[in-house]
């Protein structure tokens, strides 16, 4: 703040190394480690905000449920980076590329305003931001699949959505939650209890109900568990807001710094990760059958885009290829060989490119 004379306050005088916690003197010293650790980590930040410059900003879930899955995808795209400890920035080594990681909640907002020019999180994070208008979904990942459902105690007397319309709902989707029940509100005429009101909860939202804080709550539900937290907590689900999966998103107005340079990278990420994604999900199968057979052969592996088909030397064979979902091999493979295919081979795809 300016002095009255319109001078900058003077510097507050450094804090003696001598001086003890609660002694006359003030604090305690700092030690030459922990001087040093500071040091080191101003240090590095400070060059990493001066390389930030001439690269893509790529943001990264740094935590939670996506982080893992997102790391995945890093390597297997060829994207090599050291991240140092206690920092949320990484320059990537073999690609102008800076990687941010930010909470999943918070890349929406980073996307749709520029501040980053693309960013991995998931469709339930961006319909909760309501950036939604400004963002593009470049590709989806097939990770993190969710539903956002409104669930309430099984033993409840409020069984549906009306029902619960003036009651308390708790939730950490405010902003979606809020839309559906200022809907639901008007169509009952505003509740026969007045609005509905609904309540922020950070964690731990399935306990609301059982700790008389709510009559209800939107909360996710994970594939993976298949709702095993909402049925433990005594609840069911009664409506779906949305589903939801991990997307690659970017903003529909580009990135400012995204120069001419630098903007054939978003279209080589979009791809790479598109190719490595599809080799977690499908394998390449090869068989030979006869000819007279191919048509009954070709609907059991149509193939991604279409089936590859090659003569053999030997008369009224051919030789097919095509690309199988990993999940399907075992009933593929039979229904090849009641067909009559020979020499039928799997094969895994450690990468590939699939055009997207």
């Amino acid at each position: 703040m300016a002095q009255p004379n319109g001078r900058a306050p003077s510097p507050l005088p450094p804090v003696p190394l001598s001086a003890r916690a609660g002694s006359p003197q003030g604090t305690a010293p700092i030690s030459s480690s922990e001087s040093r650790s500071r040091f080191g980590a101003e240090s590095a930040m400070g060059l990493l905000v001066e390389n930030l410059k001439d690269r893509l900003l790529f943001a990264i879930p740094k935590k939670g449920r996506l982080h893992e899955k997102c790391l995945e995808l890093l390597a297997g795209a060829d994207i090599k980076y050291n991240r140092a400890h206690r920092l949320d920035v990484a320059l990537v080594q073999n690609h102008p590329i800076a990687l941010v990681f930010l909470p999943a909640g918070d890349i929406p907002r980073f996307v749709a305003l520029g501040s980053v020019a693309l960013g991995i999180t998931g469709q339930d994070m961006i319909a909760e931001s309501t950036h939604a208008d400004e963002i593009t979904e470049l590709h989806p990942l097939g990770f993190g699949k969710c539903k956002l459902q409104l669930q309430v105690p099984v033993n409840s007397p409020h069984q549906t959505i009306e029902e619960l319309s003036g009651k308390r709902i708790a939730t950490s989707f405010e902003v979606l939650a809020g839309e559906l029940f200022r809907g639901v509100d008007a169509q009952v005429g505003g509740g026969k209890g007045g609005k509905t009101q609904v309540e922020y909860v950070g964690g731990s939202v399935e306990a609301a109900c059982a700790l008389g804080m709510a009559d209800g709550i939107v909360d996710l539900v994970g594939k993976s568990q298949s709702g095993d937290t909402m049925r433990a907590a005594g609840l069911h689900a009664i409506h779906t807001l949305l589903s939801s999966e991990a997307v690659l998103i970017t903003s529909r107005t580009p990135h400012p710094t995204l120069t001419p340079a630098l903007a054939p990278i978003l279209p080589m990420i979009k791809s790479r990760i598109a190719g490595v994604i599809a080799a977690k999900r499908y394998v390449y199968a090869s068989y030979n059958i006869q000819r007279d057979a191919l048509e009954t052969a070709l609907k059991i592996t149509p193939g991604r885009r279409a089936p590859t088909v090659s003569p053999l030397d030997e008369g009224g064979w051919v030789a097919v290829s095509a690309m199988v979902e990993k999940k399907e091999v075992a009933r593929v493979m039979d229904d090849l060989e009641a067909a009559g295919a020979e020499d039928v081979l799997i094969m895994a795809l450690e990468n590939c490119r699939v055009g997207v």
